[in-house]
């Protein structure tokens, strides 16, 4: 036996987080055991778990702290609430049941708690470390999660420390803002009145990035700090190079151009992969989206979006933005695809309708008189809900 738990439960200073190992004695678990209670480290002395003096809880359990004690306190807590919430906790999940069929004596757990320096309040810490050492155990003998939990919360679920979350485009349609600027305050002024939306995606145009560099996506983030924020380059050579650079600078995303050599496309998709960014190749001018599409299947590099793009310059002609299940088609149906140039309101459903993810809107909303109600009114043509609004944190 060999099974894994964890389980963060609480807030503030006395917030508890547990990792917790259960398992056989004459196994690599039990070794584990023996060897915290043998070879003691500085400021991270084992403790076993007992449920008052003298009264050991079964199956025996080390409890190890995450953080160096270095102040009395530290120790009466860890030693008291902690050490007690812990015993408690196996000796109550013994009591329901969560044992059965299993010698308690011919297995062990080894509890590695985290508590916090400035943790101060002792009924929250046993609280919270009884409900987090529950929870682990309970999470051990499940085997929680399993694959299918884990890749529907990867890219929806906010780390509970992390302080900031990072967005991942898994819920379309999105409205892509592109601030093709060249002016510091418009672009400040475009961050402050765009509403906050889940499903509204930033973009550090190209004119912008080449007037400021890749630190405007710095000053982009100091203002949007949850943003997911794309930074178009329409790279055309040394695609692992540039991928990192935005990457380095926190873009969410780069842009490449689909002009470019295959083999930088390649590059710049798999430096993207590296980095945990997302690849999205520019298709303006391209002749054949699908046969690129195509060949970067083929190489195992297929990027995670692809623009359909009417250059600027190209925007009194017909709105046409190739046969956009035919690219999904060839990608497998792992791909998003983005409409990009001159697109308005009146034309969103279009759009969405020929097959569109992401609508990228430039001075439709970054030069109009009211930022705000331009872009609630391509929200509205989305018509897609906000994304956490409705989303329940349960037990996991």
């Amino acid at each position: 036996m060999y099974s894994i738990g964890e389980a963060l439960v609480g807030d503030g200073p006395e917030l508890a987080h547990i990792d917790l190992l259960v398992g056989d004695k004459n196994g690599p678990v039990g070794a584990a055991f023996a060897n915290a209670l043998s070879q003691l480290s500085a400021g991270h002395t084992p403790l076993l778990a007992v449920i008052r003096p003298n009264l050991l809880t079964k199956p025996a359990t080390v409890i190890i702290p995450k953080v160096t004690m270095k102040k009395g306190e530290q120790v009466k807590e860890m030693f008291g609430p902690v050490q007690a919430a812990v015993a408690k906790a196996v000796a109550d999940s013994l009591e329901e049941g969560l044992f059965n069929g299993i010698n308690i004596d011919d297995i062990v757990i080894i509890a590695s708690v985290y508590l916090a320096p400035d943790a101060v309040d002792y009924n929250k810490i046993y609280r919270f470390n009884y409900g987090a050492m529950k929870l682990s155990l309970s999470r051990a003998f499940e085997q929680f999660p399993d694959e299918a939990t884990i890749l529907h919360e990867k890219d929806r679920a906010a780390h509970g420390v992390m302080g900031f979350k990072v967005h991942r485009l898994w819920n379309p349609p999105y409205l892509q803002v592109a601030m093709d600027l060249v002016d510091m305050n418009h672009m400040e002024r475009v961050l402050r009145e765009l509403p906050k939306n889940d499903h509204l995606i930033i973009e550090a145009g190209t004119p912008l990035i080449k007037q400021f560099g890749l630190s405007i996506i710095g000053e982009i983030r100091k203002l949007r700090p949850d943003a997911f924020i794309i930074a178009d380059l329409k790279t055309l050579d040394t695609g692992n190079l540039e991928t990192r650079m935005c990457a380095n600078a926190s873009a969410d995303a780069v842009v490449i151009s689909g002009l470019a050599p295959i083999s930088t496309i390649e590059k710049a998709v798999l430096e993207a992969r590296k980095t945990g960014i997302y690849a999205v190749v520019d298709m303006l001018n391209v002749e054949s989206p699908v046969a690129l599409v195509e060949a970067l299947a083929k190489k195992n590099a297929l990027p995670h979006v692809v623009e359909m793009h009417r250059a600027i310059d190209a925007e009194g002609s017909e709105y046409s933005w190739g046969d956009i299940p035919k690219i999904k088609e060839a990608a497998g149906g792992k791909i998003l695809v983005a409409t990009a140039g001159g697109i308005r309101v009146n034309v969103a459903k279009k759009a969405l309708a020929a097959g569109a993810d992401i609508l990228v809107v430039g001075r439709a909303i970054t030069a109009s008189k009211n930022i705000q109600h331009a872009a609630e009114e391509f929200l509205e043509e989305i018509d897609s809900e906000e994304i956490d609004q409705f989303r329940i944190m349960t037990d996991f």
